[in-house]
């Protein structure tokens, strides 16, 4: 029976860091094994993963490098026929890792396997769903327009193709993901479980400090990325930044309280639209402008009501999250 080495990196996870490794621990695959990287945590996650009886896991402790780093020294432990990776925050449906192998071995072209993702709020109470996604094969040029795969609580990879492909770059403090996935598809052929198993948590932290970081290294990977690929994928560039800058848009309008974030949207967007105009025709496009311009023209506390308001629609209850607690 094959092996599967899951790595769950970890910095400061205490609050989340029980319930992922529940989700770890309830997979109806059971030849795995765990191996938690403790990436220099000072809160109380060391003695949280020490209340915790399982066999298969053990706990690797290393001063603070960052998350790529951590992912990184996982992989150098790693002894599976498989490799995957969820961050300390996130969560897996019990049939993520059965659905993904037998994927894998139904496609042996294929050396990388994805899900459909589900975003959870911070609280944990309310979803969305992530897009429904079929692209197998050659994903480069889906890629390269926008990381599809979500995060990096998703993907399976055979070990002989890292093997190939190398580490994740600890330089990047944000999108390292994003950026392993290109190197990856520039080599590989992906396939797909067509169905929601990774829940993403989505961390409202800090937020407003990141989006510029965000930035710098999401510009940095579509360089990169666009580097690696042939010349006929050129032609998709401007389209792949004018998606970033639609992304950062959403994120001011998102995480920047007021008229602030509403600026920065309405800049961000408009780079976009200069560079791809025809986003323009997009309902997701046409959405988005019109929550900025209701914060631009509407008092900030009735427009931030009605923008709350929407957000409570679209989320649905998640009632499957008592599984996890």
């Amino acid at each position: 029976m094959p092996k599967i080495s899951v790595i769950v990196p970890v910095y400061n996870g205490e609050k989340t860091i029980l319930q992922t490794i529940k989700s770890v621990q309830q997979q109806t695959f059971f030849n795995f094994e765990l191996i938690v990287i403790n990436d220099g945590s000072t809160d109380s996650t060391l003695e949280q993963l020490a209340s915790i009886r399982e066999p298969r896991m053990k706990v690797l402790s290393y001063e603070n490098r960052g998350l790529p780093e951590a992912r990184n020294r996982g992989i150098a432990n790693a002894t599976g026929d498989f490799i995957t990776f969820i961050d300390a925050d996130d969560l897996w449906t019990p049939d993520k890792l059965e659905l993904q192998l037998a994927v894998l071995q139904q496609h042996p072209e294929a050396d990388a396997v994805y899900s459909w993702t589900l975003y959870l709020n911070e609280e944990g109470t309310a979803f969305h769903q992530g897009e429904q996604l079929y692209f197998q094969g050659n994903v480069l040029p889906q890629l390269l327009l926008s990381n599809f795969i979500a995060s990096g609580s998703n993907i399976m990879i055979r070990k002989q193709a890292i093997a190939s492909i190398g580490y994740f770059d600890p330089a990047l403090r944000s999108c390292e993901d994003w950026d392993y996935w290109l190197r990856l598809a520039a080599k590989c052929a992906f396939a797909v479980v067509p169905k929601y198993q990774i829940i993403y948590r989505q961390s409202t932290t800090a937020m407003s400090s990141k989006v510029e970081v965000m930035e710098k290294h999401l510009l940095t990977v579509c360089e990169r990325g666009f580097r690696l690929a042939p010349l006929e994928l050129q032609v998709l560039k401007n389209q792949s930044l004018a998606n970033i800058y639609e992304f950062l848009a959403h994120l001011c309008l998102s995480y920047i309280a007021g008229s602030n974030g509403a600026k920065q949207a309405y800049q961000k967007l408009r780079q976009a639209i200069r560079l791809h105009p025809s986003l323009l025709l997009t309902k997701k496009t046409q959405v988005l402008l019109i929550k900025i311009c209701l914060l631009l023209l509407v008092s900030p506390k009735f427009s931030e009501f009605i923008l709350q308001e929407i957000k409570m629609l679209r989320a649905k209850k998640l009632d499957f999250i008592n599984t996890f607690t």
